[in-house]
């Protein structure tokens, strides 16, 4: 039992204090990727959080999906998932959680972070207060948790504001940007004439459940009641719940800092009485036996503070695909803005514009450039307005919070603030320990020179050949223009020849297209046109002869015209860097197959050509002669760890019984770890919540393996893999001339790896 006698001058919550080498304010999806990267790398780290859940918006108390640079496969980029601890998070929840339940997803966040050991976890704590340094540096912070009362004091060299409002660099003084930029200040064609206190709003979901007996609805007396002031009231359907209600959107002529409670009483008038409409309008009879499951508490939040790097990243970047020296990170959703009135506007929801491929984040975005050791992660990092309608979505923060795990770890190791690590030396080891953590950095190479793998010989059982994709007996007609996406080597193209129904005789035109871009599957450079004339009849085989040569490894389209007497044949087959694709839109994310930006914007006019998500994505049938070996074993230390100007994986041959691959060195070597990348498709977008996912584990992912040394011995045998990246730490160093990956189990599309490194 405890008594405490009357205190005259009252009492002070209990105190605890923590020593850390970094700080991270903020446990949304960037403060969580940014801590578990620098805990990996050796870095003691305080998370601080002031919710009772990780995630931020991806959490189940917002329940937004996470995405980035894959655009619910709606855009041109192809293979464009982000890599590292985000891809990890995704391919693990994809795999636990397939049916996209955001109550799992906040345990996968909990238990990622706490098996971390280098992690000190602060749920529940607001930070509140700052000390600064002589340095125009921030010495420690002050966090406050109302469940425990308890104050914290946290000291670190270093910190990362994660907040999503910026709370850290607010209160240490660094310069921020709220609202909407003029067009003339960064020449960005999206901008308006004249800077405005624009923002893009907040938004908060619901989720109905079917009872299965009628149900009633008494709405608060809170709820909007006239949805006629919603202009868009009549798109309500009974079938969107959850984000895909994205639009009840509010907040974006407010401060949405200063103003968000009343932002978010407004949110709740809206969904209430949006949900009152659909019970008891009469609009919508099949509501019947609906109740309403779940009601955010807090809103979505999309744009606040905006804190100013060494360099504003700003629409021509983005859509001009700009090349950075100090590249760390990648994004790729569209520009996504937003009428600042939110549902009460009587406009379009929002707009959405999309470069031609995916484009570099810099690091110089990602710290401050007024306080010496903050880093920027999240929303928050130095974008324009414009921009930011592209670099806020969650897996793009969380992707760029990965830089600066890392980044925070070279500055601990060389006691060097973040601006220092802008030297060319620093900047290339930066880069390629990002690439070994599975960072995707557009146009950057893995060039690791401590990798023994890459002056092994690399060997195999067998290689896969891309010499035919066998029909399944389905057939599409031809009346929307298709394109195969093949990955081919320097020199002639080969022959390609498709199986087709045609009800009469007719000639199937085809075009031979590339991007002109490095890695970007948009086709704007036409290389060359075949025919192929066909006769009435069934499986009636069509070749196409391209008179072209490629210069260098790419990926080609071969584009098909429509022709409404065709039928194509299909394929249930698939290789790595192979799709078909279809010329049309996604309306989550477009407007029209083909992009038609305003005049004077400075956005691209494109065609949209996008696969099928699967269950229901097939190939063309398709045979090539001669075949294309693009396969090869020494792939896999080619730099590339996806596809990219190429297919950059080894896979073995479709009739081998016991695939095997070998690294072979001409004297022994010691090896110490052994790191694979794995096929788990990059092009899945992988959301996660809300969407389901037919599979579990991605088809052309290596599911068993072993590997062992050419002296007999077993490194190790693993009989589940569903992950990308693999890694281990031998508990002895091996010495060895060669080491064999011999794959055991594989899922029913070819099994292919993309990387191999040892060291």
């Amino acid at each position: 039992m405890l008594l405490s006698e009357f205190q005259a001058n009252g009492r002070s919550p209990n105190h605890e204090g923590h020593d850390a080498d970094l700080v991270v304010v903020g446990g949304g999806m960037a403060g969580v990727c940014c801590a578990i990267t620098a805990a990996r790398e050796g870095v003691r780290v305080v998370l601080v959080q002031d919710r009772p859940v990780l995630g931020g918006n991806a959490s189940s108390e917002v329940r937004l999906w996470m995405l980035g640079a894959t655009s619910h496969m709606g855009s041109n980029n192809r293979w464009a998932r982000e890599g590292g601890v985000i891809d990890e998070i995704m391919v693990e929840n994809v795999w636990r959680n397939p049916e996209g339940n955001p109550i799992v997803f906040d345990s996968l966040l909990l238990e990622w972070v706490t098996r971390e050991p280098n992690i000190t976890l602060l749920l529940n704590t607001a930070v509140s207060a700052v000390e600064r340094d002589e340095q125009s540096g921030i010495r420690s912070v002050t966090a406050y948790c109302s469940q425990n009362e308890t104050r914290y004091t946290v000291s670190a060299p270093l910190f990362c504001d994660a907040s999503g409002d910026g709370v850290l660099g607010y209160l240490a003084g660094a310069a921020f940007r709220m609202g909407a930029e003029a067009s003339a200040e960064f020449g960005e064609g999206l901008a308006k004439l004249e800077a405005a206190h624009e923002l893009l709003g907040d938004s908060l979901y619901f989720y109905s459940r079917d009872t299965g007996k009628p149900v009633e609805y008494v709405a608060p007396a809170f709820a909007l009641q006239d949805i006629t002031r919603i202009p868009r009231y009549r798109e309500l359907r009974v079938t969107d719940s959850g984000c895909r209600l994205w639009w009840l959107e509010y907040g974006g002529t407010m401060d949405t800092i200063r103003d968000a409670e009343q932002i978010k009483w407004e949110l709740w008038r809206i969904a209430y009485g949006v949900w009152n409409y659909i019970k008891n309008s009469g609009e919508f009879p099949e509501a019947a036996n609906l109740t309403l499951e779940w009601m955010g508490m807090i809103p979505g939040k999309r744009e606040s503070r905006r804190f100013e790097g060494d360099l504003i990243l700003t629409q021509s970047d983005i859509i001009e695909q700009r090349r950075h020296s100090d590249a760390v990170s990648v994004g790729g959703w569209a520009i996504d803005l937003h009428p600042p009135e939110g549902i009460y506007s009587a406009g379009p929801a929002c707009t959405q514009w999309h470069a031609k491929g995916v484009y570099q984040i810099p690091y110089r975005a990602l710290y401050s450039r007024n306080i010496s050791n903050l880093f920027l992660a999240g929303r928050i990092i130095s974008t324009s307005h414009v921009a930011l309608g592209s670099t806020r979505v969650m897996a793009t923060c969380a992707h760029n919070a990965q830089a600066v795990g890392v980044a925070a770890a070279l500055c601990r190791e060389e006691n060097l603030m973040p601006r220092q690590l802008l030297g060319p030396a620093h900047m290339g080891r930066l880069q390629q320990r990002l690439l070994r953590c599975g960072q995707f950095i557009p146009g950057v190479k893995a060039d690791d020179a401590t990798d023994l793998a890459r002056i092994a010989t690399l060997m195999a059982s067998s290689s896969l050949k891309l010499d035919r994709l066998e029909p399944s007996g389905e057939t599409h007609s031809a009346d929307l223009p298709c394109a195969l996406l093949l990955p081919l080597p320097a020199g002639p193209v080969p022959v390609i020849e498709l199986l087709v129904d045609a009800a009469a005789p007719a000639t199937l035109h085809a075009e031979l297209w590339c991007s002109t871009r490095e890695g970007n599957t948009t086709p704007d450079l036409k290389l060359a046109q075949a025919g192929a004339r066909v006769s009435a009849g069934r499986s009636i085989l069509a070749a196409l002869h391209f008179d072209a040569v490629l210069e260098s490894c790419r990926h080609v389209f071969v584009i098909l015209k429509p022709v409404p007497a065709l039928a194509l044949h299909l394929s249930k087959e698939q290789a790595p860097g192979v799709l078909t694709l279809w010329q049309r839109m996604n309306r989550m994310v477009a407007k029209s197959a083909v992009q038609s930006p305003p005049e004077g914007s400075g956005v691209d006019t494109f065609a949209f050509w996008l696969p099928d998500r699967r269950p229901a994505a097939r190939n063309l049938a398709v045979t090539l002669s001669p075949a294309v070996h693009c396969y090869q074993p020494a792939n896999v230390i080619n730099g590339w760890a996806r596809p990219w100007r190429g297919a950059n994986a080894w896979a073995p041959a479709r009739e081998d019984p016991d695939p095997w691959l070998r690294l072979a060195w001409d004297k022994p070597q010691t090896v110490s770890a052994i790191e694979i990348t794995f096929d788990t498709d990059f092009d899945h977008p992988m959301e996660s919540v809300l969407m389901g996912h037919p599979e579990r584990v991605m088809p052309g992912c290596v599911t068993s393996f072993a590997l062992r040394t050419l002296e007999g011995s077993t490194i190790a045998t693993v009989k589940e893999n569903h992950q990308t990246h693999w890694r281990m730490k031998l508990p002895e160093p091996v010495v060895t001339t060669a080491i064999e990956l011999v794959i055991l189990g594989q899922g029913p599309a070819p099994p292919a790896i993309f990387e191999v490194r040892c060291y």
